[in-house]
């Protein structure tokens, strides 16, 4: 099999136990994920099967969307409400005053990642690091906020809706927003609402693969990979280009309709998705990036 499962992945879990779990379900070999989850994460991830795991680095990442609560009055060291405790804060907080904290934080901002996290420093990963109780500098961090909405839940707590560019920390977003109110705040819970080109309507639970393939109807949960493609303009060339771009044969740019300006292209011919081109600055034809093969 070759596609996108859109999972949905569930709560205690790692993103790692989630792909065998769908590798096996589906009777597929190759698999990886489009993303890490934490394990106390829930939503949307991407699973590539089959040849579509040649694909996973080229799906565009530049937009994530999530929805989150968090609770003030304490930090802990993972900066959600699983860790240990650091500090606690008796200041009370009005919503007025989040609305107005959460505003500071549309846009460009830098973040600092957090320690429990899985970046590396010198080859080790952080959260290897902060579990033997060593803290290291981190470099901050260019991030986007493209949408940033707060509510008030019933629980006392607040939610946080956010869609921002790949590498956001919401973990991190809400401690900063508890650093400006000034009564910390740390995140307890997160659900991955859009990644990848896939929203979470799209996706289904291991329980629904599950029966989906019981009744053989598993195809019905497949994304073709050219459709998380999209972002990437179209070509379609002739049959004689298509065989030689699928045999790893560079095509002459000038001989390509449709061809212009510099980056990655959809390849079409034959009736069918060929892979992904790269046309670069000072080359005069479209190479292949990468060939799209049913099979594996």
């Amino acid at each position: 099999m070759t596609g996108i499962i859109p999972l949905k992945k569930g709560e205690n879990i790692t993103s790692f136990f989630a792909v065998n779990k769908v590798r096996r379900i589906v009777g597929e070999k190759k698999a990886g994920h489009t993303g890490t989850l934490d394990p106390n994460a829930t939503g949307v991830l991407p699973i590539a099967m089959g040849g579509a795991t040649r694909f996973i680095e080229l799906l565009p990442t530049h937009k994530k969307a999530y929805k989150a609560t968090f609770k003030t009055g304490m930090r802990t060291d993972t900066l959600d409400i699983w860790g240990t405790v650091t500090e606690t804060f008796e200041k009370d907080v009005t919503f007025d005053e989040v609305l107005k904290a959460v505003e500071g934080f549309k846009g460009e901002i830098m973040q600092i990642p957090p320690m429990y996290s899985a970046l590396k420093k010198d080859g080790v990963r952080l959260y290897e690091l902060a579990r033997q109780g060593k803290e290291v500098e981190r470099t901050p961090r260019k991030c986007e906020i493209y949408q940033l909405v707060a509510g008030k839940c019933d629980n006392g707590e607040y939610s946080l809706y956010c869609e921002c560019s790949a590498g956001t920390y919401i973990r991190t977003l809400i401690d900063d927003i508890g650093s400006v109110l000034g009564s910390g705040a740390v995140m307890t819970s997160l659900e991955r609402t859009y990644a990848c080109g896939v929203n979470i309507d799209e996706c289904y639970t291991l329980e629904e693969l599950s029966a989906l393939q019981e009744n053989g109807e598993i195809e019905k949960a497949v994304i073709p990979i050219e459709k998380l493609l999209e972002c990437y303009p179209k070509v379609t060339v002739t049959d004689n280009q298509a065989v030689r771009f699928k045999n790893g044969g560079d095509l002459m740019a000038q001989r390509v309709r449709g061809l212009e300006g510099f980056g990655l292209y959809r390849v079409y011919g034959l009736n069918q998705f060929l892979g992904l081109g790269e046309f670069s600055e000072n080359s005069e034809s479209l190479k292949v990036k990468r060939i799209y093969n049913d099979g594996r």
